[in-house]
């Protein structure tokens, strides 16, 4: 009796006897078929591993593709912000020009007939200016009577007043400016406070 054949019954054993070549061919057949069998188990093994491996290439394929479409936005966002952005440091450095032209504006004596022209030469020069910063994306930031804002205004001293609403720019020392959304400067401001109870 070989490895594959199953023991046989008093019948079989008999059967066999009788049928010697029968026998045979049975044994024969038990060996091809556990033959067969074996060939397939190992051909679905490796059906199962390729698979998997088609499986870990689809998968790092699919990251390599997020992390290439990524790698793209971001490139693309940087080369905007740098368009957006790349006047700031320039925005920055004109930014005391236009103080000086507004404080020049402030001491010229408006009833001194001779000092009109001049008045009316540095507002319409601090116009153009303004005019053309604000093409590059320059916004002024003049918070005149509007609420406190700690992201765009500085708080340089409080006053108490009944006059206006608590938390109120009662006067702009300086104005601030954005560049394109980005505070540049913020205003220095004077805020109003709720007066002190008595």
């Amino acid at each position: 009796m070989t490895e594959q054949q199953a023991p046989q019954t008093p019948e079989e054993e008999v059967q066999a006897q009788s049928n010697p070549e029968q026998a045979e061919q049975d044994t024969a057949d038990t060996v091809e078929v556990s033959s067969e069998q074996s060939v397939i188990d190992k051909l679905e093994a490796e059906i199962a591993q390729l698979r998997k491996q088609v499986a870990d290439q689809q998968d790092a394929m699919l990251r390599i593709k997020a992390d290439a479409e990524n790698a793209r936005r971001r490139a693309s966002q940087d080369v905007e912000k740098a368009h957006k952005f790349a006047l700031e440091k320039f925005a920055n450095d004109l930014l005391p020009v236009v103080d000086n032209l507004e404080r020049a504006l402030g001491f010229i004596d408006k009833d001194n007939d001779t000092m009109n022209s001049v008045a009316e030469g540095v507002e319409l020069t601090l116009k153009s200016f303004l005019d053309t910063v604000e093409k590059f994306g320059v916004q002024q930031l003049d918070p005149q009577g509007q609420p406190f804002n700690p992201e765009q205004h500085q708080a340089m001293s409080m006053m108490e007043t009944a006059d206006v609403a608590p938390n109120t720019v009662t006067f702009v020392m300086q104005k601030g400016y954005e560049l394109n959304g980005r505070l540049l400067r913020p205003a220095m401001v004077g805020v109003s406070k709720a007066p002190a109870a008595e």
